[in-house]
């Protein structure tokens, strides 16, 4: 069974890639409604171009390109995330027997996709071979960069803090000049640069401000990192003043007990001497009673 959050994630790749699936005489055939009790598995659908060749479709994703088609015609009010959801409840409520075509037809293009991709970096050299591994360590780089961002915003880690223009562009971006972005970035940055001094400060001073909001958020955030058990998301800078600190905490209390072992041992040398002068004291004042 899909994650959910993983069908949502999808919908606006699987939304382009709609336009494309329809054309093909595969979901054509499968435009109609079909059976809850018999679901016919879609062909693979890989390019069979001069370049590497396409990982095949999972079995759920071969069930939304087959029920695309028959849920846009029975809802056209529906949007592509709508759409998604849709079939993705459907997914849940198929019964093994059900989702068996869809599973069984995806292993067989896994399995002729690993024939073809051989067949393909056989004909590779090996400056091309070295190439594609460092394209593939690059993927991976970005996606694990992009799932991390992805964490720590679903944690609550506070927004960095924003520069004096980023502040202005934000307040004057509406009424910039341009119809596109990038139009009006370019005036922004125009008039950010035309701007007095005296200006400019107010926008430094609200940056200063979200400065110190952030400092402040960081801190609280960090902490319950701690609680939490994810050090791992703390800041370097944060984790060396935490190492310092408890460095001279147990330093502190190193020093505070060595200091109490010698107190006690300096008390316990007193007292043994004054017990030794006081029996000393006592034995001569015996011997002198003793005396006629």
């Amino acid at each position: 069974m899909a994650p959910f959050s993983l069908m949502t994630a999808g919908a606006s790749w699987l939304a382009k890639s709609f336009s494309v699936f329809s054309c093909t005489s595969t979901v054509a055939r499968c435009s109609s409604i079909l059976p809850a009790s018999y679901i016919n598995p879609v062909r693979c659908l890989s390019s069979q171009a001069a370049g590497p060749p396409k990982r095949p479709l999972n079995g759920y994703l071969r069930y939304v390109i087959q029920q695309q088609p028959v849920i846009t015609r029975l809802n056209p009010e529906f949007k592509s995330v709508d759409i998604i959801r849709r079939i993705a409840q459907q997914w849940r409520t198929l019964s093994p027997d059900q989702k068996r075509p869809f599973q069984e037809a995806s292993l067989k293009a896994r399995e002729q996709f690993k024939v073809e991709l051989l067949r393909y970096q056989a004909q590779l050299s090996p400056a091309q071979l070295q190439q594609q591994a460092q394209d593939k360590r690059q993927r991976l780089a970005k996606r694990k960069t992009i799932r991390k961002k992805r964490e720590l915003t679903s944690l609550g880690k506070p927004k960095r803090p924003r520069s004096p223009f980023n502040i202005f562009m934000s307040e004057h971006f509406e009424e910039a000049r341009g119809t596109t972005t990038q139009a009006k970035m370019k005036s922004l940055m125009e008039d950010w640069r035309s701007l007095f001094s005296h200006q400019k400060q107010v926008y430094t001073q609200l940056a200063e401000d979200d400065k110190v909001r952030y400092k402040n958020e960081m801190k609280s955030w960090e902490d319950h990192m701690v609680e939490i058990g994810r050090e791992d998301l703390i800041r370097e800078q944060t984790l060396s003043s935490r190492k310092k600190a408890a460095a001279v905490k147990t330093t502190g209390t190193k020093l505070k007990a060595k200091a109490k072992t010698a107190k006690k041992a300096t008390d316990t040398g007193r007292s043994k001497t004054t017990k030794k002068t006081t029996k000393s004291s006592s034995a001569k004042t015996a011997r002198t009673t003793k005396k006629p």
